[in-house]
């Protein structure tokens, strides 16, 4: 990122080739280190001296820009390695995205970098932009219109095209970078060490990142704990949600994008605002550079307009937002001070104040002393902009800046941006669209929580955690790995025989459910594997020769191990609760409501394993249904705290036996009413390279 020397391999003298481009943009910006264009055919390149090769220069290189035709990459890098070249940039296409001949290319690029320690940026990148030192190892054309000076916002991104275009917004809204980096192919140098660089780099302050696909999940999981141990925002648009955006990741970069309700999970679980588009990115991003992160979420809203601000309360409480009213006391001061306004929240002045700009201070002060909130976004519109009414109005927003330098306010204005950039330089944000402004300020309110809470790294005790076995385990044999584990489960016997099975209906003496047990059997109830209010002894006799004359029917091959009889249990809310095993970050626990919910809604949540009992009621509380869970339409509210700790039980089982599980199903799980706990009612433990027995 920031090399002393560099050495353009495929230096072209014409400055609009992908060879020339870097080489002028670092001799037209003040780049300060040495340049050596390499370039077997020409004297000179730009005016400066060429080498034929990389080993005919002169002195030792920090990194080298590669921008020659796939067929001479790998020799060039052979050289470069032999001339122990710190660093390469691989502009060059035509590896791994092109199929199994490029993939083999690229694995050798792979094994240079490994055993020369040489760090390989790409193939297939667009470079590097580096604002402090003026390192414009690019072919962008952003570098046509010149180069701004150094700012506070990182770009890793994947895309080179894409990355060099967050730039180019963010230089058109007047956002200042600190670096590009585009990772390509990523041979060696990928997107979760890049964000950890830019985490540790003291002139970044806000990390904006894209992706297609993460091939080393532990790595970004390390690189996102780190930016939120040093309090620096994550901003990232992973894309590969849909079936069609999954395929043209693969196509683009040759990257996995693993499942997406997985990456949804590792950004909720450390503090990573997923964007959808550059435009909320950006917003954010910008949002962040004011460095300030809300105590907590409760908002003022001030207008001009008392239509515009019921806008913005409605998207204000969408976002999560708090409008909450002003206290007594100052509504009725600012009644005084505008009898016709409305101060409950949002205050609405009327134009009335641009007549009297002292009831700008007046309001302010009031929202942000009495009414004591952190966030604040005061609609002024084009009204702001008059040029009898800009000066006064900065003095009066100078002396409010200064004297609640710690909260968060935005101005929504419209106007000239010489007009606009005052109201910046005074201090405040300044967004067209209010609700652009309220957006951001609840994704920097996610921050703030997230800065506040702990690491994401749980300490890891599997204690209670019995080896796995190697082959496909019954529902029987699934119980007793997850009570090793510490999971709860519902009262249960085995019956092996019809006598067995009436004796233990007798001893419970409460109506019963009665399961077929056996390694495979996975939907007991679609093949006639369960019965449920077995009441007698009598009863349960019947039964169990029922249940297996129908699974001599329906399953002849599989192998039956009993019957399993469970009491029935009535009075709470079912809900299922499993375990997948994601290729690129490890086993997740999924939770939901039971039954049509997560069928036809499929209302569930995945966090990565493993995590304790405060991420596990962040996950209950983060699905659609959780009123059910609370106690809706007169119903008692659940032992979420039971419902909690099972999750984190669950997540411990899981992480402990990452490498030998391949999923776990917990279907349904009664959650009772509070204080009466929760209980598994089935489940299945499936092994890895088990999943061939089931059927």
């Amino acid at each position: 990122m920031e090399p002393a020397s560099v050495a353009i391999v495929g230096a072209s003298d014409d400055p609009a080739r992908i060879g020339g481009r870097p080489l002028r943009y670092m001799m037209e910006a003040g780049f300060k280190g040495a340049i050596y264009p390499v370039n077997p055919n020409r004297a000179t390149v730009q005016g400066l001296k060429t080498f034929p090769s990389i080993r005919d220069v002169p002195e030792a290189v920090d990194c080298a820009i590669v921008a020659v035709p796939v067929k001479f990459v790998v020799g060039t890098l052979e050289d470069c390695a032999a001339m122990g070249v710190k660093s390469a940039i691989i502009f060059s296409a035509g590896f791994a995205e092109t199929g199994a001949d490029g993939e083999a290319l690229q694995a050798r690029l792979s094994e240079i970098a490994k055993q020369s320690g040489m760090r390989i940026l790409g193939p297939n990148c667009i470079g590097v932009l580096s604002f402090k030192s003026r390192f414009f190892a690019t072919f962008s054309s952003t570098g046509d219109g010149g180069y701004t000076e150094a700012g506070p916002l990182a770009i890793v991104s994947q895309s080179g095209a894409y990355g060099t275009h967050l730039y180019a917004v963010a230089r058109s809204w007047d956002l200042g970078v600190s670096h590009v980096i585009t990772t390509g192919n990523e041979c060696d140098i990928d997107v979760a060490e890049c964000i950890a660089w830019a985490a540790e780099a003291r002139e970044v302050k806000v990390i904006a990142a894209y992706a297609e696909g993460i091939k080393d999940g532990p790595a970004l999981l390390r690189s996102l704990d780190l930016a939120r141990a040093n309090k620096k925002p994550v901003i990232f648009i992973k894309v590969g949600r849909s079936e069609e955006g999954a395929a043209a990741a693969a196509s683009h970069t040759a990257s996995l994008a693993g499942a997406d309700e997985i990456y949804d999970a590792v950004f909720r679980q450390y503090g990573v605002h997923r964007a959808e588009t550059t435009e909320e990115m950006l917003d954010i991003a910008y949002a962040c550079t004011a460095g300030i992160y809300p105590r907590d979420n409760r908002i003022g809203l001030m207008t001009i307009s008392g239509g515009v601000g019921a806008l913005m309360a409605d998207y204000a409480g969408k976002h999560g937002l708090d409008v909450a009213p002003m206290p007594e006391a100052a509504q009725e001061k600012l009644k005084a001070a505008l009898p016709f306004a409305s101060p409950r929240n949002p205050v609405d002045t009327t134009a009335q104040m641009f007549n009297d700009l002292s009831l700008v201070g007046t309001n302010f002060s009031a929202m942000l002393d009495e009414g004591k909130y952190s966030i604040a976004v005061a609609f002024f519109t084009i009204v702001a902009a008059s040029p009898y009414i800009a000066d006064p109005l900065v003095k009066e927003l100078e002396s409010i800046r200064a004297r609640f330098p710690d909260r968060l306010i935005f101005l929504s204005l419209m106007g000239p941006p010489e007009i606009v950039a005052r109201y910046r330089d005074a201090g405040y944000l300044t967004f067209a669209d209010p609700c652009r402004a309220i957006a951001a300020a609840a994704a920097l309110a996610g921050f703030a929580r997230s800065f506040a809470g702990r690491s994401s790294a749980t300490p890891l005790d599997t204690s209670l955690c019995s080896d796995l076995p190697a082959q496909a385990l019954s529902e029987w044999e699934s119980r007793d790995v997850l009570a090793a584990a510490g999971f709860p489960l519902a009262p249960a016997r085995i019956a092996n025989s019809a006598e067995e099975a009436a004796e233990i209906a007798t001893s419970y003496n409460c109506p019963l459910a009665m399961k077929i047990n056996g390694a495979g059997i996975t939907h007991k109830t679609e093949i006639g594997g369960v019965e449920l209010n077995v009441a007698t002894a009598d009863h349960a006799r019947q039964v169990y020769g029922l249940l297996h004359g129908r699974m001599k029917k329906q399953t002849p091959a599989a192998r039956i191990d009993g019957v399993i009889m469970s009491p029935m249990i009535a009075g709470g809310v079912e809900t299922i609760l499993g375990v997948q095993v994601d290729p690129v970050f490890g086993p997740a626990v999924m939770f939901g409501l039971g039954g049509i919910f997560v069928e036809v809604f499929q209302d569930v949540v995945f966090r990565l394993a493993p995590f304790g009992k405060d991420e596990a009621m962040d996950m209950i509380l983060g699905i659609e249904g959780v009123k059910i869970l609370q106690g809706a339409r007169g119903r008692p509210p659940c032992d979420l705290d039971a419902l909690a700790g099972a999750l984190a039980a669950l997540s411990r089982f899981a992480a402990s036996h990452g490498e030998t599980l391949a999923s776990a199903d917990i279907n349904p799980f009664t959650v009772l009413p509070k204080g009466q706990g929760a209980v598994a009612l089935d489940c299945l433990v499936v092994p890895k390279g088990a999943r061939s027995k089931e059927s």
